[in-house]
């Protein structure tokens, strides 16, 4: 297999995808989709190996993944039971009792090329002083259980946010299974019991299952969860261990009843801090995803267990389960003809809604390097370049929620707002601290308004201000300003509520909340 790349070689014609969840079936269906006919996609998998199912919350970039797919909107929410997303809101994160929103909007209009915030910034230092998140749509809107869907439009400012989903990703795993098998992916029933490498460069060649039948393949997809049987159990891939940035290793998870079927849903996914980590509320149509991440070195599992019943709200629809996990990531996402993708590749936590984009990111980053049979280094090593830096983009992004807390009420707080932070991380804080100028790169998946709704929202305010807004006199800046806010009033006084965009939008398919 390891001919010269320059040299002629044949095309992948045969992928196996070890597993099923929402990975293996993002994969599938991205892959039957997006590939030549002459690419035969199987997936094995077994119903008696249950998938972790964390990734009820999206982030907007989902919808990308969908249209390229050809997903009718509508249809998919049916399915899922989803609702929309507008933020994720949190709660006790710089000091207990505080509260803000990571929103999807855009914080009102730049200015001759300078970021809004620094007008913000400047007149904040000259009197006028309302809050920043009075100019973000998206975010005010999440303050009264409203959402309008729109398509996102910078130069208007009722349409200046995107949206994700909340919705169960088991029923998201078999509307793409359906969806896959329609455009030809072969699903094959059954527990993988070994796998065979060619003796002479270590590739995948084979599959066994336990009924005794041999799947050989081109390349193999990792799908496989936790285990991580073909990228770590067969290859030998080592895991970054990113605990030290983000301690959290235990989650328990349920599902709650709302209070009555008239119960309003709201637009967001919910993150409420405790002792020794945090609470998450995912609101679906028919119920919600309920679940307490914390750290076991801060708290015992049976403690994190009864408080997270103590806060849960509403009555619990099945026992808790306990899922054990390690933060970080492989060395090699991609390594011989093996592509770990989801929680076989990493785990960050739940807590910015990472996972299914993770998953996107990679089946996407795999198609546009898709290898021929000499599995040249220049394909694998791109894709894990690029792949490496979303996940470090992601993971600086989480440490920033737990290391910007003012908390020392417990240990666990107390070591999150110590503890020594990414390079990359400390950059970016001190730029932002001395001059509210927000770094980032052009593939960044969090932008700059995701890092000012996070910087503000606990509580960072910069001690300067892009001096280019001197350009502008104060009395200009103080209209625009104004303009702004009364911009948001109005479109947020127009915009329905969420439940009445679910109702209308999924026209009558809401599955009863009793």
């Amino acid at each position: 297999m390891n001919q010269q790349a320059n040299q002629p070689s044949e095309q992948v014609k045969k992928i196996v995808i070890v597993g099923g969840g929402s990975s293996g079936w993002m994969a599938a269906a991205a892959m039957s989709r997006h590939l030549p006919s002459s690419v035969s996609v199987t997936l094995v998998e077994s119903d008696q190996i249950a998938t972790v199912g964390v990734g009820e919350a999206t982030i907007p970039a989902i919808r990308t993944f969908n249209a390229g797919l050809g997903i009718d909107e509508a249809e998919f929410m049916r399915e899922t039971n989803a609702t929309f997303k507008l933020a994720i809101r949190f709660e006790n994160w710089g000091n207990i009792g505080d509260a803000y929103n990571h929103a999807f909007g855009f914080y009102g209009f730049p200015i001759n090329d300078v970021s809004f915030q620094n007008y913000w910034l400047k007149m904040k230092q000259s009197g006028l002083d309302f809050p920043i998140h009075d100019y973000n749509l998206a975010y005010a809107a999440c303050d009264q259980d409203k959402f309008a869907r729109k398509q996102f439009d910078p130069n208007s400012a009722d349409s200046r946010y995107f949206y994700a989903f909340q919705f169960d990703a088991g029923l998201y795993a078999q509307y793409l299974r359906k969806f896959s098998e329609k455009n030809g992916v072969t699903r094959i029933e059954g527990k993988v019991e070994q796998v065979t490498l060619n003796e002479h460069d270590g590739f995948i060649k084979s599959i066994s299952l336990e009924s005794g039948q041999t799947i050989d393949g081109d390349l193999f997809i990792d799908c496989t969860g936790f285990r991580a049987l073909l990228i770590s159990e067969a290859l030998n891939v080592k895991y970054k261990d990113w605990s030290h940035w983000l301690p959290v290793n235990r989650a328990w998870a349920a599902s709650t009843k709302y209070p009555s079927k008239d119960s309003s849903i709201p637009p967001y996914t919910r993150a409420r801090a405790l002792t020794a980590g945090w609470q998450w509320r995912i609101p679906l149509q028919n119920r919600t995803g309920d679940g307490n991440v914390f750290c076991n070195q801060y708290i015992s599992e049976d403690e994190a267990r009864s408080q997270f019943i103590d806060n849960v709200e509403g009555d619990l629809l099945n026992e808790p389960r306990l899922i054990k996990f390690t933060t970080g990531k492989r060395e090699k996402i991609w390594h011989k003809n093996c592509v770990a993708i989801g929680l076989s590749s990493g785990f960050l936590e739940p807590l910015e809604s990472t996972s299914i984009y993770l998953i996107q990111a990679s089946v996407l980053q795999l198609i546009r390097n898709f290898p021929n049979m000499n599995f040249s280094d220049t394909s694998r090593n791109e894709f894990n370049h690029q792949m490496n830096y979303r996940y470090e983009e992601a993971r600086n992004f989480l440490i920033l929620h737990y290391h910007a807390t003012e908390r020392e009420d417990t240990k666990f707080w107390k070591y999150c707002k110590n503890m020594s932070i990414p390079d990359e991380l400390a950059h970016r804080m001190k730029l932002f601290k001395e001059r509210g100028f927000v770094a980032g790169q052009k593939l960044d998946l969090f932008s700059e308004h995701s890092w000012l709704a996070v910087y503000f929202g606990q509580g960072i305010v910069p001690a300067g201000y892009d001096p280019r807004t001197d350009n502008v006199n104060n009395e200009q800046i103080k209209s625009f300003l104004e303009r702004m806010r009364t911009d948001v009033q109005l479109a947020l006084k127009q915009m329905p509520s969420h439940n009445k965009t679910l109702e209308s939008f999924c026209r009558g398919e809401l599955i009863s909340k009793l």
